[in-house]
C-alpha cells in the first residue's frame, strides 16, 4: 500500500493487521487469505482513500438527520472529535464487528460503496443512544464503541443496511 500521506506507516500497519486477522477467520485457505486481503486493501484504498477522511462529518451529518439530540451530547462532552473512526473507517470494522456481521458489511464496500461504513456507525450509536447519553467523559464513550457487545451486531448491520437504502437509494457505486 503505498499511501503514506493518508496516514502514519505505524497506523497503516495496525490496520491492515487488523483486516488481515478477521480476513484469516472468514477464509480457510492460506493463499486464498492472502490474495483477499491484498486484494480487498489495495481495492479499498485505491477507490476510496481520498473519501475515507471525509467519512466523520458523513456520519455527523447523517446524526443530526435522525438523532439530534445524540449528536449535541457527543459534541457537549467531546466525545464527537474522538470516535473510533480510525476503528470504523479504516478498518471497516475489522476488530469492532464479529466476522459474520462484517462479510455482509465488507460485501457492500467490495461493491463499491464505503458509505455503507458510516451507515454502520450511525446505527451503532443510534443502538446505544441511551447508553451513550448516559456517559458524559469522551474516554467512556470510546471505550464503549470500541467494545461492543457482539450480541445483537447482526440487527445492527441489517438496520445500517436500511439507512444506507433510505438516504442512498440502491445505487450500484454509490461512493
Amino acid at each position: 500500500i503505498e499511501n503514506e500521506s493518508f496516514f502514519g506507516q505505524d497506523e497503516e500497519s495496525e490496520d491492515f493487521l487488523a483486516v488481515s486477522r478477521a480476513m484469516e477467520e472468514i477464509v480457510d485457505d492460506p493463499v486464498d487469505c492472502y490474495w483477499l486481503i491484498k486484494c480487498f486493501i489495495t481495492q479499498f484504498y485505491t477507490k476510496f482513500g481520498d473519501s475515507v477522511p471525509h467519512l466523520p462529518k458523513s456520519l455527523e451529518h447523517y446524526l443530526s438527520q435522525e438523532e439530534p439530540r445524540l449528536l449535541t451530547h457527543l459534541k457537549s462532552t467531546g466525545a464527537l472529535l474522538q470516535l473510533p473512526y480510525s476503528l470504523w473507517f479504516r478498518r471497516c470494522f475489522a476488530g469492532c464487528l464479529p466476522e459474520c456481521s462484517l462479510q455482509r458489511v465488507w460485501d457492500k464496500v467490495i461493491s463499491g460503496s464505503c458509505k455503507i461504513l458510516v451507515f454502520v456507525a450511525l446505527e451503532i450509536l443510534l443502538s446505544y443512544k441511551i447508553m451513550l447519553l448516559g456517559i458524559n467523559r469522551p474516554e467512556g464513550v470510546v471505550n464503549f464503541l470500541s467494545n461492543i457487545p457482539q450480541e445483537n451486531t447482526d440487527a445492527i448491520v441489517t438496520k445500517a443496511v436500511e439507512l444506507w437504502q433510505k438516504y442512498c437509494g440502491n445505487p450500484v457505486h454509490a461512493v
